[in-house]
């Protein structure tokens, strides 16, 4: 087998090791699925409905130019169809994002302790990540700023809101690292929790200013993790880069279908957007009748803080595995702190109330 050098060099690797692993490795299946930021509350029946119609024609390829769906999406947001790229989810946009501006000893910009797939696409390529810490449990826009500017990196990457810690930074402090940036870098501003995130966490769209792409999904508040549906907004030439590398017949029909009809669904998408709102309360009740404090949250998970250590935390999360509860967390300190509880349906959050008291004593 005549890998390449560089591919000879990486580590064979899975960002996140998935609960179905966890089940197999276990023998028995989870009793509350809280890891993956899914959306517990499922997708608007719509879409369900859409893609029960489009599956009849699942025989043909789905449009590579995407262009319903693109269309929708443009006029969501009051931007043009050549502004919007569709992907498989964020983390193949991230992947032809990074294949597109980085390639070996590339310098590249995050957060330590930031989203791992971003930095699994950069290895990929070659790049060279320069991590900078959090500050105050959030990301830090001035930090990254410096860091792009010494290193003259071609691309810095932030998420607002934030995963792993769920924190959001307020819109002008984007904006002013938008306005600052060297006119030949690009912001990848992973906006996954969007839909959840108050009004002063998101700048205005400016689709003028080909330093920034924004990434949204169909994967958390729509309901369609199984899809992998999401899509960048950007400058036209930045988006018309993509099909120098992306994969044109990576969205399938039954995809672009039940994405364009959950968009559509804003009833829907309001009372996912109400549920979430009222489990992350729930989650920081459990929390607090436990002693431990929860962070601020801008997403549909909640960043409870065990009160000690990551050694500590582990042992947390390693026994609320052990009671059939699947969690998360941060993997740098201190961030590792924490544990990541996704917001769940109210018979999730029962299971998970009783439990935690349970872990909490046996890691004590």
């Amino acid at each position: 087998m005549r890998l390449t050098p560089l591919a000879a060099g990486l580590p064979a690797s899975v960002p996140f090791v998935g609960p179905e692993a966890q089940e197999r490795s276990r023998g028995r299946p989870f009793r509350a699925r809280l890891g993956a930021n899914e959306s517990v509350f499922g997708p608007s029946p719509r879409a369900v409905a859409a893609m029960t119609e489009a599956a009849s024609g699942a025989w043909c390829y789905g449009d590579p130019e995407m262009y319903d769906l693109r269309a929708a999406i443009a006029a969501h947001h009051g931007v043009a169809p050549n502004n919007v790229m569709i992907g498989e989810g964020i983390d193949g946009l991230l992947g032809n994002l990074v294949r597109l501006l980085v390639g070996p000893g590339t310098p590249v910009v995050t957060s330590a302790g930031a989203y791992p797939t971003f930095n699994y696409h950069v290895a990929g390529f070659g790049g060279c990540l320069i991590t900078v810490p959090y500050r105050d449990d959030a990301e830090d826009p001035e930090a990254l700023l410096a860091a792009t500017t010494a290193a003259n990196a071609p691309l810095v990457f932030l998420a607002n809101p934030d995963n792993p810690m769920g924190s959001w930074i307020h819109a002008d402090r984007i904006t002013a690292l938008i306005a600052a940036l060297p006119t030949d870098t690009v912001l990848c501003l992973d906006e996954a929790y969007a839909d959840f995130a108050p009004p002063e966490a998101l700048p205005p769209l400016d689709m003028t200013d080909p330093r920034v792409i924004r990434m949204r999904t169909f994967s958390k508040a729509h309901g369609l993790a199984g899809l992998r549906v999401g899509y960048a907004l950007g400058h036209s030439d930045l988006i018309a880069a993509f099909d120098r590398v992306r994969n044109h017949f990576g969205m399938g029909r039954v995809a672009q279908a039940g994405a364009q009809a959950a968009l559509a669904d804003h009833d829907w998408l309001a009372g996912v957007v109400r549920d979430v709102t009222e489990g992350r309360e729930r989650l920081s009740a459990i929390a607090a009748e436990n002693g431990l404090n929860t962070l601020p949250s801008a997403t549909n998970f909640v960043a409870i803080d065990c009160g000690r250590d990551g050694d500590y935390a582990r042992v947390v999360l390693r026994e609320l595995v052990a009671r059939g509860i699947f969690v998360r967390m941060p993997a740098v300190a201190p961030l590792d702190r924490c544990i990541r509880v996704t917001v769940g349906r109210p018979a999730d959050l029962d299971v998970f109330a009783a439990a935690l008291p349970e872990a909490l004593a046996a890691a004590s």
